[in-house]
């Protein structure tokens, strides 16, 4: 025969299991509804095209999306080329952080964006680069650009070698 102490820490065992169970299951659910940094890149990716009203096209579900406004030449640069280019970055909030004119660079000294983006289009060619925050400048920022930003680049892309 149990005792009304043995009952009561029964009882208690009880309401210290159901109230895990409750924060267990709160955690899990807190979890999943928690966005990725991708998820939001993609969500602000996509809200800009429609805003926009771009015919934009993802690179190889990258998360990465372009528009080729001028393809340029049958040579492409590739990802480890020089090029001398046009560019104006912009935040999706139209906040311009750069912008030069006919500067050369090094392809793998520039963001990951650029390096995906750039040999999609010929010398003589136009791209507009809707990059997000992991092959922009990721969770560090840089300059103007607030970490976990989506960069939207307009290219003319001059020469390469």
């Amino acid at each position: 025969m149990e005792t009304s102490a043995e009952r009561y820490k029964i009882l208690i065992m009880r309401k210290i299991k159901l109230f895990l169970g409750f924060v267990i299951f709160v955690s899990v659910i807190a979890v999943s509804c928690t966005k990725t940094q991708y998820e939001k890149d993609e969500e602000i990716i996509k809200q800009y095209i429609e805003d926009h009203n771009l015919n934009a096209v993802e690179l190889d579900y990258t998360g990465l999306y372009y528009v080729i406004e001028k393809p340029g030449g049958s040579q492409h640069p590739h990802s480890n080329s020089e090029v001398t280019v046009n560019y104006h970055g912009e935040l999706v909030d139209g906040t311009v952080f750069g912008k030069d004119d006919t500067v050369k660079l090094y392809l793998p000294e520039t963001i990951m964006g650029w390096q995906m983006g750039v040999p999609l289009i010929g010398e003589g060619g136009s791209i507009k680069l809707l990059i997000p925050s992991q092959y922009g400048y990721g969770t560090s920022g840089s300059g103007k650009v607030p970490k976990n930003a989506v960069l939207i680049f307009d290219i003319d892309l001059i020469l390469f070698n």
